[in-house]
């Protein structure tokens, strides 16, 4: 089941941690509560059927804002990330006070994201731990408060789900886990009737980020760079050669989640900054 919202209304989002808040101590690790046959990791909250979007459309989502508890949980698991092979299996809870976080006396701002929010795929379910062509669990750590995040919508209503929040998280996320917390995320929705989108595109104030994931670093990098190029050509009518140069030197590429082989896909992000110059590339 799931809830109808027209464009433009507010929606608040209350989710649990990836592991379904079920890390409730230290003493506990991910293989304690992930089970086979107990789906629990990366629970999204949803879906909103949003009325009047269609295939076609691009579904517009405005992070208003993400709140998050007083304490998240960061883990290590078996073969999880670069430094695995020799790292123990460990949960570490972390307290969070006056939007700080204390790692063994170490404190730092918190910056709350957004790990998956997507929204339904034409064809076969999705789990929630895989990115994809519409969203999921990308783990980029730009989409949070102020962020606007564009989506192909492949089937009516779009279904939008969100949920996998990191109070903070490092680009990679390296052993698999960010600082895992519940909290509640404000949205609004707007839509484009008609606008070609192949994938997520995220916008923030400097930027328009594509998303790409596949198994492989080289094969993620194509997907996101070949939207970029579209999108770019598309605003300037500069034709593909021009706009391979401009990427060459305008663009970044930014790891979202590389913590193999734990998770199955390289999940990575395109960004091109906005230039007074250029018109907006989606519109």
């Amino acid at each position: 089941p799931f809830c109808n919202a027209d464009v433009g209304e507010l929606l608040l989002f209350k989710t649990m941690d990836c592991f379904s808040n079920k890390i409730t101590s230290e003493n506990l690790k991910v293989k304690d509560v992930a089970k086979p046959g107990e789906p629990i990791i990366n629970p999204a909250a949803g879906p909103v059927y949003i009325n009047g979007a269609e295939p076609g459309d691009v579904l517009i989502v405005d992070i208003l804002d993400v709140k998050v508890t007083d304490e998240g949980t960061i883990t290590t698991d078996q073969g999880c990330g670069p430094l695995s092979s020799d790292m123990e299996i460990r949960t570490k809870k972390i307290k969070i006070k006056d939007g700080l976080a204390n790692f063994n006396g170490v404190r730092f701002p918190i910056d709350p994201m957004i790990g998956v929010i997507g929204t339904a795929p034409s064809g076969d379910p999705v789990r929630t731990g895989a990115p994809g062509l519409h969203g999921g669990n990308m783990d980029s750590k730009i989409i949070k408060k102020g962020a606007r995040v564009y989506f192909p919508v492949h089937v009516p209503g779009a279904l939008l789900q969100m949920g996998d929040i990191h109070a903070t998280m490092g680009d990679a996320e390296m052993c698999g886990t960010g600082i895992e917390i519940p909290g509640e995320i404000i949205v609004k929705t707007s839509l484009i009737k008609n606008f070609k989108l192949n994938m997520p595109v995220t916008e923030t104030a400097t930027h328009w980020w594509t998303n790409g994931c596949a198994l492989e670093y080289e094969e993620a990098l194509n997907i996101a760079s070949e939207e970029m190029c579209r999108l770019i050509m598309n605003a300037t009518g500069w034709d593909r050669t021009d706009t391979f140069m401009f990427m060459s030197v305008q663009s970044d590429v930014r790891i979202n989640q590389a913590c193999k082989p734990c998770s199955l896909f390289m999940d990575l992000r395109v960004g091109c900054p906005k230039l007074t110059d250029m018109k907006p590339l989606i519109y």
